[in-house]
């Protein structure tokens, strides 16, 4: 098996779908109401932006402790940002995104087991 070496963050695939999934919501919430922009679209962005911020950050501190630490609040940002998705709906201010809970779904998946395996090679590697 080959090992791709990554020169940065941006090499990884779930920084980039992060980001994919960042830009996603700001053309969705422009579409909620006026009287939200300072309320769940201001939350929503902030919480989608903090997902491949989070990860760029834990990437460039150099340990794979600190790096699943970030991954850690990452996946908290997605969580929030999942809540608030499903409330927009809830409150019928925007239609079911399928792509943007799919999204959601496959990056939960992707941080968990890169954070997973961090963790384990920080109890296998001291």
């Amino acid at each position: 098996m080959q090992i791709k070496k990554t020169r940065s963050h941006e090499d990884l695939r779930v920084w980039q779908l992060a980001m994919s999934l960042a830009a996603e919501v700001y053309r969705n919430t422009s579409m909620l109401p006026v009287e939200e922009r300072y309320g769940l679209q201001s939350q929503m962005r902030r919480a989608a932006v903090s997902i491949p911020s989070n990860i760029a950050e834990g990437a460039a501190r150099g340990s794979s402790a600190e790096f699943a630490r970030f991954l850690a609040i990452s996946l908290g940002s997605l969580a929030e940002l999942e809540t608030q998705l499903l409330l927009c709906q809830d409150l019928k201010f925007l239609a079911r995104r399928e792509e943007l809970h799919k999204s959601i779904r496959t990056l939960r998946v992707m941080l968990s087991r890169l954070r997973r395996a961090l963790l384990k090679m920080q109890l296998t590697f001291p």
